[in-house]
């Protein structure tokens, strides 16, 4: 942190305290804006969760839980999510006995917090 001395009207001398390490956020900031000028997502690794954790989001902007760029109107699409209901079932049914115990205690609370949001979803459309 710098003092920059400043001379007021009257003779006074007032010292401004300068806070310089926004400039080192920034600096690291620029590194990571690739050419086209986006900024770079992490990297995230590959693996069980992150991908059925994609699945599930995608799942609930189909339920209209969360916004979804491509469809800004927020309307859920009951058909797109129980599709992608039934490929979670289906990928936890075939991975079964190779799963650890926190990546089934994930799936089954995924699968049914959908299953609830699709069910209060159907029965809201049906009514």
């Amino acid at each position: 942190m710098e003092e920059t001395p400043k001379e007021h009207p009257t003779g006074f001398t007032a010292r401004k305290k300068v806070d310089d390490s926004w400039k080192q956020s920034v600096e690291q900031e620029k590194k990571t804006i690739d050419e086209s000028g986006s900024q770079e997502e992490p990297y995230v690794e590959p693996g069980f969760i992150p991908f059925a954790s994609s699945l599930g989001l995608q799942a609930m902007a189909a339920l209209g839980e969360i916004k979804d760029p491509a469809r800004p109107e927020a309307k859920p699409d009951l058909r797109q999510a129980q599709y992608l209901i039934d490929i979670l079932q289906m990928l936890f049914e075939k991975t079964q006995g190779n799963l650890s115990a926190q990546e089934s205690q994930i799936m089954e609370n995924l699968m049914y917090e959908l299953r609830v949001k699709f069910v209060e979803k159907k029965r809201g459309a049906l009514s």
